[in-house]
């Protein structure tokens, strides 16, 4: 699997809605998340990104995400759509045929880079939010999702994230790796060459489904 190198990562309970920073729930996160440029660490400078299912005021659009990490250092926004598996690309430039989209809570995206920063995540968790992890029909194609893990999941590795979710629902989970923009699949079934890994926060998974699951996940 890829590395992935974090700074720190701030896991806090609240009593209380943090004013100006995260909306009301009762967990909030701060996660220092490098975003790399192409070069030893990203082959081609994709990286996923998971969001908060709270994301912090004001990244409601992947034209709010690029100017919050920073135009010059972002080449482009990816929302994958399920029913196509194909991908929306937002460049945040004029004259490109990329319109903006809205951000979706329990969706994962990927983030091409121009030059590596470290991105500060903020946001905080919706506890009740049931996540739709579609399996194949007509809301997606080949029952891929694209999953945003949850920062203080009791799933740390795909197995268990799969026994979250519900063993016999899950097809595989992949673990996209950037160093060679390709993907680690786990089935999670004897006798097929994938191997168990870890999973990340801040980071994003293709799930793909057997069949339709509405996932509250599991967490501290």
């Amino acid at each position: 699997m890829a590395k992935r190198t974090f700074v720190w990562v701030t896991i806090v309970a609240l009593a209380v809605v943090a004013v100006g920073v995260v909306t009301a729930s009762n967990m909030a996160f701060k996660l220092n998340y490098r975003l790399d440029a192409a070069g030893a660490a990203a082959k081609s400078g994709t990286n996923t990104l998971a969001l908060p299912f709270n994301r912090q005021t004001g990244i409601a659009t992947a034209n709010n995400l690029i100017t919050d990490v920073g135009l010059a250092n972002v080449l482009n926004v990816q929302q994958f759509v399920e029913a196509t598996d194909t991908f929306n690309v937002y460049t945040g430039r004029k004259g490109t045929p990329s319109p903006d989209f809205n951000l979706s809570s329990g969706d994962a995206n990927f983030v091409q880079m121009a030059a590596g920063v470290d991105y500060i995540v903020v946001g905080s968790d919706n506890p009740s939010l049931a996540v739709a992890l579609n399996g194949p029909g007509a809301g997606s194609k080949t029952g891929t999702n694209f999953f945003a893990y949850v920062y203080h999941s009791t799933a740390p590795t795909a197995f268990d994230l799969m026994n979250d979710i519900g063993f016999a629902s899950v097809t595989n989970v992949q673990n996209f790796v950037k160093t060679t923009d390709s993907y680690a699949v786990y089935t999670g079934r004897k006798g097929t060459p994938s191997a168990n890994f870890n999973l990340v926060p801040g980071a994003g998974y293709f799930i793909q489904m057997g069949s339709t699951v509405n996932y509250v996940p599991s967490h501290y």
